[in-house]
């Protein structure tokens, strides 16, 4: 990786690649903005230089450009917030003051941002592509879930902003906990996984004590590993006892974890991760929370790659609330092996097609095993 100075590093820049500090921590990754923040974060730990295999591919202060699409617009966004809560992740890991304010502001333009570009959203969750910034990843991922659950149950406005802001700092405990302990891969102690489970005492009292947030946000971030059999922590609450923001982002934290790749395991399949949630049977979520999780998600999540009964492949564009075996599909490979480019085979609603289903869920590896490469899925 090439080495650029900090002293020549502008607010605005874009790099084509993540932008690394010492090699292996992630400053940016890539398309997204450095920020003056960032610059003034580099010069006070006293880091002389980054590393990027990037190109600067925006010049300083131009917001638009005639080649960025929807999508990729699309893909900023998501990137952005992932980028804003790892900064206050930071601040929260050293200690530094956090404005009340800017969780608001956020929880307001993250909720307006899953209504305008929900499938976006949802595909950048299951694809996993942004590298790094995993705690951050993780509770945007689990916020944006977390907000679609809130809507598909029809609760009001200022109960789905609570709930946003709950999930995106649901784990920020876990930043006040030793880092040896948080990163384990090995079994953990007693002792240790005693440690672990506090992490909701610690956000508890950030969210109250430091950020002077709701209530209802507390409630979300101190109960959110309670279980409906009772079996959870702190206070092994069960059922309705639970609070109910604590309960949806329960379902969406636990689904996030298993689409997300860990540097210890692969993820599953969004099928996969639905089927073991349906399979839950009564022991770990409400099953009204899971119903509208389905609702909203699918059995086959948006962006799934599946197989046809026709032999086709296709992945899933959108998914149908009132018919959730049934979305809408776009043919990848068609059953005579023909391979389309992005978007161009047939969109095709199951709903309407009688004759045909889905067979089986597949694996992306799946394709490139059988060298049918044609297509990026």
């Amino acid at each position: 990786m090439k080495k650029i100075l900090v002293k020549n590093l502008k607010e605005g820049l874009i790099f084509t690649e993540p932008v690394y500090i010492e090699g292996e921590n992630l400053l940016v990754p890539e398309g997204v903005e450095i920020r003056a923040k960032d610059i003034e974060r580099l010069k006070a730990w006293d880091i002389e230089f980054v590393e990027t295999n990037g190109k600067i591919v925006i010049p300083p202060n131009v917001t638009s450009h005639p080649d960025v699409n929807e999508k990729s617009k699309s893909y900023k966004s998501y990137l952005g917030f992932i980028d804003e809560i790892n900064l206050i992740c930071d601040d929260i890991t050293y200690g530094l003051p956090i404005k009340t304010k800017s969780f608001d502001d956020i929880s307001n333009r993250l909720l307006k941002a899953v209504w305008e570009q929900r499938e976006s959203f949802i595909g950048f969750i299951l694809g996993g592509e942004v590298k790094g910034h995993a705690m951050a990843k993780s509770l945007v991922n689990t916020a944006i879930l977390s907000a679609l659950t809130a809507m598909e149950l029809k609760l009001p406005g200022n109960r789905v902003l609570h709930i946003v802001c709950g999930a995106l700092l649901h784990d920020v405990g876990m930043l006040r906990l030793p880092k040896d302990i948080v990163e384990k891969r090995g079994g953990l102690s007693a002792v240790e996984l005693k440690r672990i489970q506090s992490h909701t005492l610690y956000a508890y009292k950030l969210v109250i004590q430091e950020l002077k947030l709701p209530s209802e946000v507390g409630a979300i971030v101190v109960q959110h590993h309670e279980r409906w059999d009772g079996e959870g922590y702190p206070r092994r609450i069960s059922g309705k006892s639970i609070d109910l923001g604590a309960r949806v982002v329960s379902v969406a934290d636990a689904f996030e974890a298993m689409v997300s790749r860990k540097p210890y395991r692969n993820s599953l399949m969004g099928y996969q991760a639905m089927k073991n949630l349906m399979a839950d049977n009564l022991r770990r979520f409400d099953p009204n929370v899971i119903k509208a999780f389905i609702a909203t998600m699918g059995v086959y999540p948006i962006g799934s790659i599946i197989l046809l009964n026709s032999g086709a492949y296709a992945r899933v564009v959108e998914v149908q609330a009132n018919a959730p075996l049934r979305p809408k599909i776009r043919i990848l490979i068609n059953k005579t092996g023909r391979i389309f480019k992005q978007d161009d085979g047939d969109l095709i609603d199951l709903k309407g097609d009688k004759g045909l289903f889905i067979a089986r869920a597949v694996d992306p590896k799946e394709i490139a095993e059988k060298k049918l490469t044609g297509y990026n899925v």
